[in-house]
C-alpha cells in the first residue's frame, strides 16, 4: 500500500507534462492504476516471502526476489505504458475524453515500477527490524 502515493504523483507529473486538466476519468485511470500497481508490489512481496521460507535468510530472499521478479514487473508495466501511447497522442473528438485516464494510467505506472522495484523490498527489510525490536514476537 505504501507504494500507491508515488503512483498518484506519478500521474500529477504525466499530466503536467502532457499539459492536461484533472479530471473525472483522470480519477478513474487512478483507480486502474492503483490495481496494477498493489499488483507489482504483492508480487513481489509474495516472491520474497516463499524464498524466505527456503533460505531463512531474509537479505538473501529479498535480493533473490529483487532479481526474479525485475524483469516481469518491468515487462507488465512497459507493456501496459506502451500499449497506452496509441491512445496518449490520438487527436480525434471520440477520444479526448479517454486520454486523462490513459494519462493517469500510463505515467502513473511508469512512476510506480521504479519505485515499486526499490521501496518494496526497503519497506520489508524495515518492517522486519522493526518487529525484531518489538518485546512480544509475532508471528
Amino acid at each position: 500500500m505504501s507504494i500507491i502515493p508515488f503512483g498518484m504523483i506519478g500521474a500529477v507529473v504525466g499530466h503536467w507534462i502532457m499539459g492536461v486538466d484533472l479530471s473525472i476519468m483522470s480519477l478513474l485511470g487512478l483507480l486502474a492504476l492503483v490495481g496494477v500497481v498493489v499488483n507489482d508490489s504483492l508480487v513481489l512481496v509474495d516472491f520474497i516471502n516463499k524464498k524466505r521460507e527456503e533460505t531463512n535468510d531474509l537479505m538473501s530472499a529479498v535480493l533473490i526476489a529483487g532479481a526474479s521478479r525485475f524483469r516481469p514487473v518491468m515487462l507488465t508495466s512497459l507493456t501496459t505504458f506502451i500499449g497506452l501511447m496509441p491512445l496518449l497522442f490520438e487527436k480525434s473528438t471520440q477520444a479526448q475524453f479517454l486520454i486523462p485516464m490513459a494519462i493517469s494510467l500510463g505515467f502513473g505506472i511508469l512512476f510506480a515500477t521504479f519505485i515499486t522495484l526499490l521501496l518494496i523490498p526497503v519497506n520489508y527489510m524495515l518492517a522486519e527490524r522493526v518487529k525484531n525490536l518489538w518485546p512480544i514476537k509475532i508471528k
